[in-house]
């Protein structure tokens, strides 16, 4: 499950329930899904989403252990692929909110989680707790063709995309703001919730209309909006 509250004009989703993992399972992705469809609708100029979990993780991905639990090989190969399909329209969601999004990274984002961290224009992340971390090839996973989508949006460096998805290399939050990754790092939950609560504010006050905001977005991410079945809408201008 998740919860939604607002502070301010800073709308604070964060990942919640008994699993400290924050694994991404049916439920946890259709309170995923459920809450950001409420968010597009109630959102107005200013308005700002902040993604965040506690504990030592953002999250650690899709739900394997459910997956595994199915009677046989090929139903737990036929969870898996619905996970995969049904985490496909938060990702879309996160690219077509209308207003900026920020995620608070309080600890490790692994596979599906790293991607729900990226999907957010802005990333912020603990320095002294939690790596991103891509381990499909470690667990002989394929990558879903959006996941590879989104990264190569996301990320410009070939060697550091080559590291992160054929490397299953563990990056810090130091280095992840050094490869660009994550736009800063912070020493604890706590002073990486503040810098992130700041940020919202600070783009909370630009009052920005946020269906142009979000169409401006989509032009900047084509072939992962291509990919998620998104497709930018015509806008009138007001001058």
């Amino acid at each position: 499950m998740c919860s939604l509250e607002k502070r301010g004009n800073v709308w604070v989703l964060t990942l919640a329930g008994d699993d400290p993992q924050h694994r991404l399972n049916p439920t946890l992705i259709d309170s995923l899904a459920s809450a950001l469809s409420r968010l597009a609708s109630l959102a107005t100029p200013g308005s700002v989403l902040l993604t965040t979990a506690h504990g030592k993780f953002f999250s650690n991905g899709f739900d394997l252990a459910w997956a595994r639990a199915a009677s046989n090989p090929s139903a737990a190969f036929n969870r898996l692929q619905s996970l995969v399909a049904s985490f496909r329209p938060v990702v879309a969601a996160l690219l077509s909110l209308p207003m900026p999004t920020i995620a608070a990274v309080n600890g490790h984002a692994s596979a599906a989680g790293f991607m729900l961290a990226i999907s957010h224009d802005y990333v912020l992340m603990r320095s002294d707790r939690g790596v991103l971390y891509m381990p499909e090839v470690d667990l002989g996973l394929p990558l879903p063709d959006y996941f590879t989508a989104v990264m190569r949006s996301k990320m410009k460096s070939p060697a550091v995309l080559r590291d992160l998805v054929l490397g299953g290399a563990k990056m810090r939050g130091a280095e992840a703001v050094k490869t660009g990754i994550v736009d800063s790092a912070h020493d604890s939950e706590e002073s990486t919730m503040e810098a992130a609560m700041r940020l919202g504010e600070q783009l909370a006050g630009r009052k920005w209309v946020g269906e142009v905001y979000a169409e401006i977005r989509k032009s900047l991410y084509p072939v992962a909006c291509n990919a998620l079945g998104l497709t930018q809408k015509a806008i009138v201008s007001k001058i």
